[in-house]
């Protein structure tokens, strides 16, 4: 179970919300759910590499993260079709998106759905 989370450093609601997801990562990683970060930094919003690895060390996100620094126009938010950030799709293992745009309670409540009440 993953979701692919796509935010930005310069977005205000995603800062916001990642304590929200960092909580429900260190939940239920140990149950094989895990975050993928797709950052919109970069390209015209014109933040850089640096603001971006510092918001994820800031914020204590843990998993991995990738950017081509093309912020809109990133080939991954392109294909999914976003338009605005925070978003994110919530995917079983089998590669079906199962949910999207959960945040805040709605992200746990679903993964204990999925994964169950039991963690570490």
């Amino acid at each position: 179970m993953c979701i692919g989370r796509f935010w930005a450093s310069w977005c205000g609601p995603c800062r916001h919300e990642n304590p929200n997801v960092v909580a429900a990562y260190n939940k239920f990683k140990d149950k094989g759910f895990t975050v993928l970060g797709i950052s919109l930094d970069g390209g015209t919003t014109k933040t850089t590499k640096e603001a971006w690895k510092k918001a994820v060390e800031n914020d204590k996100l843990t998993w991995t993260h990738v950017s081509d620094l093309q912020g809109w126009t990133n080939e991954v938010a392109l294909m999914y079709g976003i338009h605005s950030i925070p978003a994110n799709f919530l995917i079983d293992s089998s590669g079906k998106i199962v949910a999207k745009d959960l945040r805040e309670e709605a992200l746990q409540t679903k993964l204990q759905e999925l994964l169950g009440s039991k963690t570490k």
